[in-house]
């Protein structure tokens, strides 16, 4: 069976990639160094050496403030680079599974967007991750993009392990309180991709399973109720912090401006992920607590 070909091993979801896919054959797991997403020769040159049968291309520009001055990188890597796969995997009857984000939208929707509302990225990082969507569609190659949202997980930075360590060093701290969203383990997308990987080999024509999807914990809640609840269940598990939970005050967004705008509503329809591939979803809190839990006793 040909391999399954994983970029940004280092990531997040790179990371929980090699132990979620490592059931379904050979995996191929490559960094930077491997594979320079913002150089197309070597994108070809790994993709030639390697023949993958599948393509997980979770590596990504992900700094998002910094890409409003970094447009040229943001758009190499996020943009450009996923049609390269894509382009390669429609010449080499390939698959690609792709991830996406809710910064393709502008958050101004009161309900979670489903896969086919209108889009209005914001940010340079928004805008080059809907171009990197539209370059895998047009590619003509069998396909899924993931979008997803507040991704964490047990390797790498991210919000959960920011918190941590700011409520063990400081006594107070705000937190915006007018963003909604559902923080995503890692795991669970890494998880998800593997069911979706299965479906897409067991079926006889992979290719009506193509298509946009969104993929994140259920329910939803802002980064200072994300925050508050890192908190209090650090707390509860008796680890010592600095910071108590009256000490958590909410701000807006106003309060705190970046160079790129968030939207405000991240919320995302899963309906149609569920139903497709007959997944259930786990509330938004499973996955956080999993990961204290962890944390906990790795030490970290």
């Amino acid at each position: 069976m040909s391999a399954i070909l994983v970029t940004g091993a280092n990531g997040q979801v790179g990371f929980e990639l090699q132990r979620s896919l490592r059931a379904l054959g050979n995996v191929v797991a490559l960094t930077r160094a491997d594979m320079d997403l913002a150089a197309e020769a070597s994108i070809l040159a790994a993709l030639d050496e390697h023949k993958p049968g599948i393509i997980v291309n979770p590596a990504a520009y992900t700094a998002v403030d910094r890409a409003e001055s970094d447009k040229e990188l943001a758009m190499a890597v996020n943009a450009t680079a996923p049609g390269i796969l894509a382009r390669w995997a429609a010449d080499h009857g390939a698959v690609l599974m792709h991830y996406s984000t809710d910064y393709v939208f502008d958050g101004a929707k009161a309900d979670p967007y489903r896969e086919d509302d209108a889009v209005n990225p914001q940010s340079v990082y928004g805008e080059s991750k809907w171009r990197g969507e539209e370059a895998v569609r047009a590619s003509g190659a069998q396909h899924a993009i993931l979008r997803t949202s507040w991704v964490y997980g047990h390797h790498g930075s991210n919000f959960l392990k920011t918190i941590l360590r700011l409520a063990g060093e400081r006594s107070a701290l705000n937190i915006v309180a007018d963003q909604v969203g559902a923080p995503t383990s890692a795991a669970l997308i890494a998880d998800v991709t593997r069911t979706v990987i299965e479906r897409v080999r067991a079926s006889r024509d992979s290719g009506e399973l193509s298509g946009t999807y969104h993929l994140t914990a259920q329910g939803s809640t802002s980064w200072y109720g994300y925050a508050g609840h890192i908190v209090r269940e650090t707390l509860a598990a008796n680890v010592k912090l600095t910071l108590s939970l009256d000490a958590l005050k909410p701000i807006s967004t106003a309060e705190y401006p970046t160079p790129a705008k968030r939207p405000a509503n991240s919320r995302l329809d899963c309906r149609k992920l569920m139903d497709r591939f007959d997944i259930a979803l786990p509330l938004w809190q499973e996955g956080v607590d999993d990961v204290l839990a962890r944390l906990r006793a790795t030490g970290n």
